[in-house]
């Protein structure tokens, strides 16, 4: 007795590289944390840089409120196919704040950073 050949419905489909259930998921789910860190540690650092650091005007002030909250926004919105692109920008935005005041580039850096290793867990789950 042969065995009987499989037919397409018996086929199941693939399972993801990662082996996670649904990876797009924990991959926005990553994304998403970071952001929300981000914003986070943005709306803590105002009053530090402020009295360590002096001279944060009103500019700069706005400037760090308008991106945590730019981040917690697009935490929320990475089921979006631009919300990674977003991202990227948000931490450019970052980076060039710098220009406010030192310690707002060197958290650019460092969210920079972890938005770079974040792109790159992305895409060796998504392929």
């Amino acid at each position: 007795m042969t065995s009987p050949e499989p037919d397409e419905t018996d086929q199941a489909a693939p399972a993801p590289r990662s082996g996670l259930r649904n990876p797009q998921a924990a991959v926005r789910g990553l994304g998403a944390g970071t952001l929300v860190l981000e914003a986070i540690v943005l709306l803590l650092a105002i009053q530090p840089i402020r009295i360590l650091g002096g001279d944060l005007s009103g500019w700069g002030i706005a400037a760090v409120v308008a991106l945590a909250v730019l981040a917690a926004l697009l935490a929320g919105m990475m089921r979006r196919p631009w919300g990674w692109t977003a991202g990227t920008v948000l931490q450019i935005l970052l980076l060039a704040s710098g220009l406010f005041h030192w310690s707002l580039a060197a958290l650019g850096l460092i969210f920079g950073a972890a938005w770079v290793y974040a792109l790159s867990v992305r895409r060796s789950i998504l392929g």
